[in-house]
C-alpha cells in the first residue's frame, strides 16, 4: 500500500501518523498516561531543552516498543571510518582524488555502514565541535541493520545510485542530484539497487539551518517550502534471528542486538525530522554587471559557529545558470582561504577544471594554500568573446567548506590509491603575460 509521500518546509513543526492507525497522536498532550492503540511515548531531542525556542529542536515518537529495548552494546569493527586526525603527517598540498573505487558484490559485498571511508576532518565529537568528510561506496542494502549518530548529523550527497532511505520518521528515496540530513540520533538503513557511492558531510555539535539572505531579501537560494520530510510509516516485525542497532559513538562504532525492527513508530509530531531537497530547486543569485561573486552565494545549508558570519560547515553547489558579467574574467578567481575547500563533482564537469576533475572523485584546498583555475581555463577564459553564455549546463559541483583546518587520513592519502599525484601539474603551464611598457 505503501506509496512515497513528503511533507515540505524546512524546520517546521510537521505531525503525522501513518494512515493504518488514525488517531495514533495524543489529543492535547505529549506524553499521556495511556497512549492511543496502546503505544509508547518517547521523544527525541536535538538541542539542549533550554535552548531558545528559534534553535530548539525536539520530536515525539509514538512506538511499538522503546527503543530501550536492546542488548548491550559490544565494540563493532569501524573499517576505515575514523576521527584520527593524527595518524598521517599533515599535508598543505592541492590534493585530488580520481573517483573511488566501487567494488563489485559477487567480491565484496559492502553495505552503507561497511562502506564508510573517512577522508578528512577536524575537531572531536566528545569536545562537540568538529566535523568529517566521509566517501561512502557500497553495493548491498543493509539488511536487518540500522544506523544511528551519536556524533553528529549527516548531509548525503549520492553521486551514483539512488538510496531508498527508511528512517524512524518513514522513507526518503533521495538520488543524484538530491540530498539528504539525517540528524544525530535518528536511526536509519539505506537499500541500495546495484554499485552505489556518494559523500557524506558530518558536523559535530551544530545543526545545518538555512542560511540568512540580507540584503538578497525574503527569497532566494534554497527556499525553505522545497525541503521535503518523510511521512509516518511503521513495521510491527520480529526478528527473532537479531536486529543489530549500529552506534556511531565517539568516533566508533558499536552494535546492539534486539528482536525486534526499529521502525515501529506508529505517529509522530515534532520539528526534529529527517529531511530531503532536491539541487535543481536552488535559486541562484549572480553577478548581472560585472565581477565573480564570492562563492557564498551558492550556499544551500550552514552549521554556524558561535562567531558570526563563520561556518563549522557550508554545503555550497555550483549550479547551472547564466553568465553576463561584462569585462569580467568570469570562471572562479585564483585565491587563498583561511576556510578549508573540499569539491566533490556529482555530474558533468567543473569550469575551472574541464579534465581530471571528475564525477565521483573530489579535491581539497586547505587553508592558505593557493588554487584556482588550471592554465587550459585561464588562457580560455581571458580571451574570450564576452556575451550572455549557459554556464554548467549538465552538471552539478558542490563544496564542503569550513572554518577549521582539516587532516586527510591514511586511507585518502595512501590506502584509497585515489590520489591524483599528477594534480599540480594543472598549473605549470602558467606563463606570465607581464609587460611594463603594456598597460
Amino acid at each position: 500500500w505503501f506509496i512515497l509521500q513528503y511533507m515540505s518546509g524546512f524546520g517546521n513543526e510537521h505531525v503525522s501518523e501513518d494512515p493504518r492507525c488514525p488517531g495514533a497522536l495524543p489529543e492535547g498532550q505529549n506524553n499521556p498516561q495511556v497512549c492511543p492503540y496502546g503505544l509508547y511515548a518517547e521523544q527525541l531531542s536535538g538541542s539542549a531543552f533550554t535552548c531558545p525556542r528559534p534553535t530548539n529542536k525536539r520530536s515525539w515518537l509514538y512506538r511499538i516498543l522503546p527503543s530501550v529495548c536492546h542488548k548491550p552494546f559490544k565494540p563493532l569493527e569501524e573499517g576505515h571510518l575514523t576521527h584520527d586526525w593524527d595518524e598521517i603527517e599533515p599535508d598543505p598540498n592541492q590534493l585530488r582524488w580520481k573517483p573511488f573505487e566501487i567494488p563489485k558484490a559477487s567480491q565484496n559485498k559492502m553495505d552503507f555502514v561497511s562502506g564508510l571511508h573517512t577522508l578528512c576532518g577536524a575537531g572531536e565529537p566528545r569536545g562537540r565541535n568538529g566535523i568529517a568528510v566521509h566517501i561512502f561506496i557500497c553495493n548491498t542494502s543493509m539488511i536487518d541493520r540500522c544506523l544511528y549518530n551519536s556524533d553528529g548529523d549527516f548531509l548525503i550527497v549520492p553521486q551514483q545510485g539512488k538510496l531508498l532511505i527508511t528512517t524512524e520518521f518513514g522513507k526518503m528515496l533521495v538520488e543524484p542530484n538530491e540530498i539528504c540530513v539525517i540528524q544525530q540520533g535518528m536511526r536509519f538503513s539505506v537499500e541500495v539497487f546495484g554499485e552505489t557511492r556518494g559523500y557524506i558531510l558530518e558536523v559535530y555539535g551544530a545543526h545545518f539551518e538555512l542560511p540568512d539572505l540580507g540584503p538578497i531579501g525574503a527569497n532566494g537560494l534554497a527556499n525553505p517550502r522545497d525541503f521535503l520530510v518523510p511521512v509516518a510509516w511503521y513495521e510491527d516485525r520480529q526478528v527473532p534471528g537479531g536486529y543489530t542497532v549500529i552506534s556511531k559513538y565517539q568516533g566508533k562504532l558499536f552494535a546492539a542486538q534486539q528482536d525486534y525492527s526499529p521502525y515501529n513508530v506508529v505517529a509522530w509530531h515534532g520539528n526534529y525530522t529527517p529531511y530531503k531537497y532536491h539541487l535543481e530547486k536552488f535559486m541562484v543569485i549572480n553577478a548581472v554587471a560585472f565581477d565573480h561573486a564570492d562563492p557564498s552565494i551558492f550556499t544551500v545549508l550552514t552549521a554556524k559557529t558561535t562567531r558570526a558570519g563563520v561556518a563549522l560547515a557550508d554545503f555550497v553547489i555550483f549550479p547551472p545558470r547564466w553568465g553576463v558579467a561584462n569585462n569580467t574574467f568570469r570562471p572562479p578567481y585564483y585565491h587563498r582561504n583561511c576556510m578549508s575547500e573540499f569539491m566533490g563533482l556529482i555530474k558533468g564537469h567543473y569550469e575551472a577544471k574541464e579534465e581530471g576533475f571528475q564525477p565521483g572523485g573530489g579535491s581539497l584546498h586547505s587553508m592558505m594554500t593557493p588554487h584556482g583555475p588550471d592554465a587550459d581555463c585561464f588562457e580560455k577564459a581571458s580571451k574570450a568573446k564576452l556575451e550572455p553564455e549557459r554556464v554548467a549546463d549538465g552538471t552539478m559541483a558542490f563544496m564542503f567548506e569550513s572554518s577549521l583546518s582539516l587532516a586527510v587520513t591514511k586511507w585518502g592519502l595512501q590506502t584509497s590509491n585515489r590520489l591524483d599525484k599528477n594534480y599540480y601539474k594543472c598549473w605549470e603551464p602558467l606563463r606570465s603575460h607581464f609587460n611594463p611598457k603594456r598597460k
